[in-house]
């Protein structure tokens, strides 16, 4: 019988290659379970409201009266919604051209774009022009649509820290590309080494590879660790030195944990070097409305900003975008507003900075609960998560262990995740989904269960791990790193 365009033998080669951990075997077999009437705790995906998180009050209620704008008309509005969210649903709705059912400018809202350009030009000190501004259907797209314009074909390399965020290692084989990994330096807490950076793109062109552009995420996902500023320039002299693009992945700008490293951006500190550098680095920036204390996943807004790429660059990248006509108009809605939230003597102000507040301050709890609650266990290291929304701890595994994965046909990290979810309920990403260094295995989970449940989490771990390490372990002792 003859093969359809549709029978998996037939499908795009590209596509049966991609793979996206954090959706994987881990998460697939931890729905089966919830299925099956097991309480499953999903710390497989950087998802706050799935966990818990409550929305903050003002940009919903915004969002609600654009989404519902004859309540504009009821006289008892105000009695129901305060002023200030009156006032910013119908300027949101003044920006549209026929409110959040008609399409906008395939860049997304001019207005809206001003405000992500004021926002920039606040947190950085440098102007940005809103025409190099393009609001997306979250981060990711971005960041798919700009690896579609730079990907030609698989001759074309893209350096992408390793551990990574399969985002990137997924699109880059979607579009028929090639990853090209530098790896970050466990024991020197994730740092990135630029004399690392030189052998991988050396050795990549030693095979034929011409590397076009390097992948930064700033504060790290999965690692957790936030960029300084000295290593920042080390980044930008390099890529102008080897003609790469660079790419800012900066989407956990506000998930800082720590006071000594503060997050800085890529494009502040490229302005900071001056001239040649500052015109000659061609850059783009992301962020999104799912991260932060907004934790907005669902509803896909984000932004990226381009720094000295060629207005007929621009222009292309503007004619891809047009293919899909329009981003989701609401999610432009909320990035107008996480970019230009409630001011000092604004109604809505207190109860906003409240709200927010409260949930970094709690995340900051979490992230050193689940550090030093890793860090107690056998067997396991873990580094501090000094910003993001995860943690990435060591598991050093057993001869036995190892080989009881292989007889099992896993890999050694999945065989260990796979028994934590099955003893646990606890659903969490093997490291091996993000890459890591050979003969090491990490699992990656988020610091994002509500902060009263996450001692019995972590009591919960340090159960099964004592337990696996018992079964396997025959006195195997750990060196710490």
């Amino acid at each position: 019988m003859s093969l359809k365009a549709l029978d998996y033998e037939t499908l795009n080669e590209n596509v049966k290659n991609c793979q996206y951990a954090v959706r994987g075997e881990l998460y697939l077999r931890a729905s089966e379970l919830q299925k099956e009437g097991k309480k499953i705790i999903f710390t497989n995906v950087g998802n706050p409201h799935a966990l818990g998180q409550k929305p903050l009050t003002f940009p919903r209620q915004v969002v609600a009266l654009c989404q519902a704008p004859f309540l504009l008309d009821n006289p008892n509005v105000g009695m129901i919604f305060p002023a200030d969210a009156i006032a910013r649903a119908k300027h949101y709705l003044s920006l549209t051209s026929g409110g959040l059912g008609a399409y906008s400018d395939s860049r997304g809202l001019p207005g809206v774009r001003k405000e992500v350009a004021e926002f920039i030009q606040r947190r950085d000190g440098y102007p940005s022009d809103p025409e190099l501004i393009f609001l997306t259907d979250g981060a990711s797209k971005g960041v798919m649509q700009i690896l579609n314009c730079i990907i030609r074909d698989q001759k074309d390399g893209i350096l992408v820290p390793v551990p990574q965020y399969p985002l990137y290692s997924a699109t880059i084989s979607l579009l028929g590309g090639t990853l090209v990994p530098y790896y970050l330096e466990e024991t020197d807490n994730w740092g990135l080494d630029v004399n690392n950076l030189r052998q991988s793109v050396a050795q990549a062109r030693s095979q034929g590879i011409t590397v076009r552009a390097m992948v930064i995420i700033n504060p790290g996902n999965p690692t957790g660790q936030c960029l300084s500023e000295a290593n920042l320039r080390e980044i930008l002299k390099f890529c102008c030195d080897e003609r790469l693009v660079l790419l800012g992945d900066e989407v956990y700008q506000q998930n800082i944990y720590q006071d000594e490293r503060p997050f800085i951006s890529s494009k502040k500190v490229l302005m900071d070097m001056g001239e040649p550098l500052s015109k000659e680095v061609q850059l783009i920036s992301f962020h999104t409305v799912s991260k932060g204390y907004w934790g907005e996943c669902g509803q896909r807004g984000g932004y990226f900003e381009m720094t000295n790429i060629p207005p007929r660059t621009v222009e292309e990248i503007y004619k891809v975008a047009s293919i899909a006509l329009s981003p989701n108009v609401s999610a432009q809605i909320f990035m107008g507003l996480m970019v230009s939230p409630p001011k000092p003597g604004d109604i809505s102000y207190d109860q906003f900075v409240r709200e927010s507040k409260g949930i970094l301050e709690s995340l900051r709890r979490r992230a050193r609960i689940m550090t030093d609650g890793f860090n107690s266990c056998k067997n396991v290291v873990c580094n501090f998560t000094e910003g993001a929304m995860y943690s990435f701890p060591q598991i050093k595994l057993p001869p036995k262990a190892i080989q009881a994965a292989k007889q099992a046909g896993k890999v050694p990290d999945v065989f260990y995740c796979l028994k934590l979810l099955e003893a646990t309920g606890i659903s969490t990403v093997p490291g091996s989904g993000f890459g890591q260094k050979e003969g090491v295995f990490h699992l990656r989970t988020t610091i994002l269960p509500a902060e009263e449940e996450m001692p019995e989490i972590m009591e919960s771990f340090k159960k099964f791990n004592d337990e696996f390490m018992s079964q396997y372990g025959d006195n195997f002792g750990y060196s710490r790193m």
